[in-house]
């Protein structure tokens, strides 16, 4: 659709423009980093000249890769109803469930909206529903 002269002369603009704020983005991470720049003679190839941005898909792949190997120690698996602490407020852990989302208390933590609260408040009441009816059939 976009096509038309302007906007092909848009995008190559922008293209420029990432290349430059590229060198610029390189230059303030390896400040962050502390990274300190060597001085490489021409024979060298320095490979952190490159920022690789990666998408959620490749890193789980890296990850996968990274378990497969690691596979060979013994590692405890988790349950699917995993137990996750939290520091709370005033220093308080607290103590939320992955599969409920509900803490120790019984309370949903605050971050997590109503309709997603409702929503969860449904598909358990139909699970309830499902299993005494398998029950009164029996």
């Amino acid at each position: 659709m976009a096509k038309s002269m302007r906007s092909r002369w848009k995008r190559k603009c922008r293209a420029i423009k990432r290349e430059r704020y590229a060198v610029k983005e390189l230059a303030r991470l390896k400040k962050m980093l502390g990274i300190k720049e060597e001085k490489v003679t021409e024979n060298e190839v320095m490979e952190s000249d490159q920022v690789i941005f990666l998408d959620a898909g490749q890193i789980n792949k890296k990850n996968k890769a990274k378990k497969a190997t690691e596979d060979d120690e013994d590692v405890e698996m988790s349950s699917d109803d995993e137990k996750i602490e939290v520091d709370g407020d005033n220093g308080k852990k607290r103590i939320f469930s992955t599969k409920t989302l509900k803490d120790q208390n019984g309370q949903y933590p605050i971050w997590l909206h109503k309709r997603k609260i409702a929503k969860i408040n449904r598909s358990t009441q139909k699970k309830i529903k499902k299993k005494s009816k398998k029950r009164k059939q029996k």
